[in-house]
């Protein structure tokens, strides 16, 4: 038995990398069933004031085909996480250490705590990010 049993984690997944894979994998090591929020095109543009370059539906059939992904559902806000929370029964959250120590996830810290769900940090995978994929191509 692992030691959760709902998981959760959530990302762009825009330029899928070597990165996205090792958080994916370590996550699914650590619970039974593992979802997985996609944030939509519209959110991408929201906090990170440009589009994705691949469209919000390539991006889930992508992360669809992973054999450590259970379910993709759609990520709108990241307010969006405590609804997840509420309507899978998820009892930890993974996410890359890049977002520990934000404004965003310390409210989301104390808002997880107060639902009995943990978050879970793993360390970002050196030399590798989207953002350096969109800046070399």
């Amino acid at each position: 038995m692992k030691k959760y049993s709902i998981g959760y984690t959530t990302g762009v997944f825009d330029l899928f990398h070597i990165g996205h894979l090792n958080i994916l994998k370590k996550a699914k090591e650590q619970c039974d069933t593992l979802i997985v929020g996609i944030s939509t095109d519209e959110f991408v543009q929201d906090y990170k004031h440009r589009p994705p370059i691949i469209p919000f539906a390539d991006r889930k059939e992508i992360i669809e085909a992973l054999k450590y992904v259970d379910l993709v559902v759609a990520q709108t806000s990241h307010e969006s996480k405590l609804h997840m929370i509420e309507k899978h029964n998820i009892n930890v959250m993974f996410h890359g250490s890049d977002w520990m120590g934000t404004p965003t996830f310390n409210k989301l810290e104390v808002e997880f705590k107060r639902h009995g769900v943990e978050i879970v940090y793993f360390d970002y995978t050196e030399g590798i990010s989207s953002t350096k994929l969109r800046e070399t191509i």
